[in-house]
């Protein structure tokens, strides 16, 4: 019922009328992330007077199907439907929903107060809420699993960053990172970022050049002990331990002109701080879309003037 409810502004903000009207105490609207646009509902919810939000609830799913039974998991009586999913990995969905308040001009000039949560598990999680707007937080499912005892070393953690970063209370830190939120239309085009890996951390498990070579810009090379460019290898059968296995493998190398920045092969990598994004100059003015589709218009309506552009200036725009 909640969910079908925050999908529709209007009613949102009836309901939320007829709860302002009867009750004695603070009333928090909690919204679903079920919907295209979670502003709209802030809106409502703003409009019909509520003391604070919250956000986000649940996303609907469903968890699966069992291959022997073909019932959906969990099957109640041989039926089953869509649950509500949270959890950590639903925290960079919940942070851009939140973002979206926190720069909407009616939302965040209303001074509303903002309760962020889902997937809330640690101190850091915490203070990437606050920073984007959240004026309290709410934790869940990670209390589910460890306990009430999180809390403790969450509220620690943030205590012990806030002193390190200066910040003396939450509504100091609050909302700090949302004037870097921003859309597409105004980043650099002439930013240039490539990634570096260190050769000493590599443990030579390839994910990198299987991730670059199949689905991303094959900028990767494996190199030869002996220097050649050579197909990936499986490990040394007469390997015993990591110096075996890992001596007569390929290295991979990133061809630093043709790598575009995208970060595929830095989440892959499984060893932390293996490998880098390195920003580095471009030798280009800074330049953006807007200013693009003000100043050159037919570079942003044709696609062949966009390529010559590409070609004129050496941007890479996908």
């Amino acid at each position: 019922m909640g969910s079908a409810v925050g999908q529709v502004p209007k009613y949102c903000e009836r309901i939320t009328r007829w709860v302002m009207d009867a009750a004695t105490i603070p009333v928090i609207v909690k919204l679903t992330p079920n919907i295209t646009n979670i502003v709209m509902p802030a809106r409502a919810a703003v409009t019909a007077g509520a003391t604070a939000l919250s956000l986000i609830n649940t996303i609907n799913s469903i968890v699966g199907v069992d291959l022997e039974t073909l019932e959906l998991t969990p099957s109640i009586g041989g039926k089953g439907g869509h649950g509500g999913y949270a959890g950590p990995v639903v925290k960079p969905i919940a942070l851009n929903m939140l973002a979206a308040l926190g720069t909407d001009e009616i939302v965040a000039g209303s001074g509303i107060p903002i309760s962020g949560m889902g997937g809330i598990a640690n101190w850091q999680d915490a203070a990437q809420f606050l920073l984007l707007g959240a004026s309290s937080l709410q934790v869940c499912t990670t209390v589910m699993h460890y306990g009430y005892r999180v809390i403790e070393d969450l509220c620690d953690g943030l205590s012990n960053w806030m002193d390190e970063k200066g910040f003396k209370t939450i509504a100091d830190l609050r909302g700090q990172s949302l004037h870097r939120v921003s859309q597409f239309q105004n980043f650099d085009l002439s930013f240039r970022a490539v990634a570096r890996i260190d050769a000493s951390k590599c443990i030579k498990c390839n994910l990198c050049y299987v991730a670059c070579n199949d689905t991303a810009h094959q900028c990767i090379d494996l190199i030869s002990p002996e220097g050649a460019v050579v197909a990936p290898l499986s490990y040394d059968v007469r390997s015993n331990g990591k110096h075996e296995a890992v001596e007569t493998r390929p290295s991979p190398v990133i061809r630093e002109d043709d790598c575009v920045g995208c970060r595929l092969c830095y989440n892959v990598c499984p060893v932390d701080d293996c490998i880098a994004m390195v920003e580095l100059p471009s030798g280009r003015g800074a330049v953006t879309w807007s200013e693009l589709s003000q100043q050159q218009t037919p570079i942003t309506e044709d696609w062949e003037a966009m390529k010559a552009y590409r070609e004129q200036v050496g941007i890479e725009i996908h």
